[in-house]
């Protein structure tokens, strides 16, 4: 929820579909190895049984490229939002979807007894388990302040809930330099061993950034 009313405040020409009022949004897209009249009639099916068994409050369909368009514009200005707002503190992290619901819960509430009015923005990927999880300062913070005081004992709270859920701490956007002391931390020798094989087998002379993310 926390997502879209960041959009709505900082791109007010993106209407959502639905009032803004819900705990949590699912965007969904269908493919069908049919056509599109299957395709519609099996949403429908799926969205039908997910209302009556209580599991969505609403539902709104796009009748039109155009209308499917609007609605993925929303969740690619969620980002933008969040820079709209401010400097805050992302993690790219992932876990199994059947402790996704479970995951967050936890979390969330351990967040926010650490940072009281803490706004949690996290939105994703379901079908593979990755989370952009993401905290915002409260309303009358100090972004950066917010940020220097909070971000070392965040990243480790949630790297370490996700590697404890059976998931990752870190997903589609990789290591990179930031989290090569995660890396060093939460995988087991074995796996680092693979790591530099590899390397070396790509890279037997070590030019190719040597050191940057595999330590020697």
């Amino acid at each position: 929820r926390e997502c879209l009313h960041l959009v709505a405040r900082h791109f007010p020409a993106l209407r959502a579909p639905l009032p803004l009022d819900a705990p949590w949004y699912v965007l969904l897209e269908l493919s069908d190895s049919e056509d599109e009249t299957h395709a519609q009639a099996r949403l429908e099916a799926v969205l039908g049984a997910a209302l009556e068994a209580g599991g969505a409050l609403d539902c709104a369909l796009a009748a039109s490229l155009a209308q499917a368009t609007a609605m993925w514009q929303i969740r690619e200005h969620i980002p933008l939002a969040q820079a709209a707002e401010g400097l805050n503190i992302k993690h790219d992290i992932a876990v199994p979807i059947s402790r996704m619901a479970a995951f967050v819960a936890d979390t969330s509430a351990r967040l926010q007894r650490m940072i009281p009015d803490v706004r949690l923005v996290v939105f994703g990927h379901l079908g593979d388990g990755n989370l952009h999880y993401n905290l915002q300062a409260p309303a009358a913070a100090d972004a950066d302040a917010f940020r220097a005081q909070h971000e070392t004992a965040c990243n480790e709270l949630l790297h370490a809930a996700a590697m404890a859920a059976g998931g990752s701490f870190s997903a589609e956007h990789g290591v990179g330099l930031l989290k090569t002391a995660e890396l060093a931390r939460y995988k087991d020798a074995t796996a680092l061993v693979m790591m530099h094989a590899i390397k070396h087998a790509l890279d037997p002379d070590g030019l190719m950034n040597p050191g940057k993310i595999l330590q020697a």
